[in-house]
């Protein structure tokens, strides 16, 4: 099972990015991202066994409880920031709330020997993929057009272990859990 642990976005705020992305789909030939795809990962976990998915689970559900936080979705960016692009983002904003919940689920998961991250978390909305060189002149000016980009805050109370599988045009995320911030020793499964 290929897993990863995600804050979903709530609905009015997927229609804002709907809304995004179908007004900059028409300026460049890229790979946009499925609205259903969109989530502010915390913890890519990549492949894990079916047997150990409990385990997994109970350490999810033994990060400590905590208070709800607000998230605020806003501005553009490029991965990687040199070069030809290969993602075109918006950036997530959570403060010292987000770091800790990312920096808590790492803690859990790699005590079950899953990798640790080697690149600081970037918390980010992943709008689309540029999987070749295509011209971004009109997105660029598009983009630029947009500034200030708000695309609006939320308040962010839970999140969810994701399998994600292959699909013929995209992956395709399925939840298995979802984990109440408030909630010690709980997770619901979905």
């Amino acid at each position: 099972m290929r897993l990863f642990t995600a804050i979903d976005l709530p609905d009015e705020l997927l229609l804002r990015v709907e809304r995004l992305i179908a007004a900059l789909r028409p300026e460049a030939f890229v790979k946009w991202s499925p609205i259903d795809n969109i989530h502010i990962t915390t913890k890519f976990v990549g492949e894990w066994p079916e047997a150990r998915l409990a385990e997994l689970n109970q350490a999810l559900i033994s990060i400590q409880p905590r208070r709800s936080f607000e998230v605020e979705l806003k501005g553009f960016g490029w991965f990687p920031d040199q070069g030809p692009p290969r993602v075109l983002w918006s950036g997530v904003y959570g403060g010292d709330a987000l770091t800790d919940l990312v920096r808590d689920t790492e803690e859990s998961a790699a005590a079950l020997g899953v990798k640790r991250e080697i690149h600081p978390y970037m918390p980010h909305l992943t709008l689309a993929r540029i999987n070749n060189r295509v011209p971004l002149d009109g997105l660029r000016q598009k983009l630029a057009g947009m500034r200030p980009a708000v695309i609006g805050s939320f308040p962010v109370s839970r999140f969810h272990l994701y399998q994600s599988q292959p699909g013929s045009n995209a992956s395709l995320y399925r939840k298995l859990y979802e984990y109440n911030f408030e909630k010690a020793a709980t997770a619901n499964i979905l």
